[in-house]
């Protein structure tokens, strides 16, 4: 990661403008290339989908815990999977916010690598140079694919949690509680997809990163 001053410094300009030529601009009189940038937000997007996957692994815990309830306090059963339901909303928003922070940067980096290429003097360069374009964009094209493949993942499983977190509201009850079975049985199936989709995502993330 670069300094952290110069990305608030700059992050205060984008701001300011909301322009993300401006925001790039800045970045670059400050030292940092779109290069670098998006290194760095592909790592960025990496760690969100690792947390996110520790937060779903969290949730489906506290909802198949929701199974075995044996007696106790129905209030608190319910506000423990409510929590878990929210925090996955959550996670599931900031790893889209990550992707489309990749996408950004991944746009105007080759958009700038191709506008660049016509300043080659040596035709060789220039060659060697949109090969290297080519091959990049190949790979950032296979990884942000995987990204959101994952990100798609996570909506079935939000909709499951809130979907069992609306019926207990509204039936909070012993009995209601153990008619959950069978949908948890559905959970567990789709956080099972969801973390082989995000592990693959992060994976593709790790390689693009050590190419790059």
């Amino acid at each position: 990661m670069k300094v952290f001053y110069a990305i608030v410094c700059a992050a205060m300009i984008f701001s300011a403008t909301g322009c993300q030529s401006v925001y790039y601009a800045s970045m670059e009189k400050l030292g940092i290339e779109k290069r670098e940038l998006m290194v760095d937000r592909v790592e960025e997007a990496r760690d969100e989908q690792e947390e996110a996957k520790e937060t779903f692994a969290d949730a489906l815990e506290a909802f198949t815990a929701v199974t075995e309830y044996q007696g106790g306090d129905l209030e608190a059963v319910y506000s423990k999977i409510n929590a878990a339901y929210e925090d996955s909303l959550k996670a599931a928003e900031r790893v889209s916010k990550r992707i489309d922070k990749v996408e950004s940067v991944a746009e105007a980096l080759f958009a700038e690598w191709e506008q660049e290429l016509e300043s080659y003097q040596s035709a060789s360069l220039r060659s060697s140079s949109q090969r290297s374009l080519r091959e990049t964009r190949a790979s950032y094209n296979g990884m942000v694919t995987k990204m959101r493949k994952a990100e798609a993942s996570m909506a079935p499983v939000v909709e499951l949690f809130q979907d069992q977190v609306l019926y207990l509201k509204h039936n909070l009850n012993a009995r209601a509680i153990a008619a959950l079975d069978v949908e948890v049985v559905k959970i567990q199936e789709e956080v099972a997809s969801l973390v082989k989709e995000m592990e693959a995502s992060i994976d593709e993330a790790n390689a693009f990163m050590s190419r790059l």
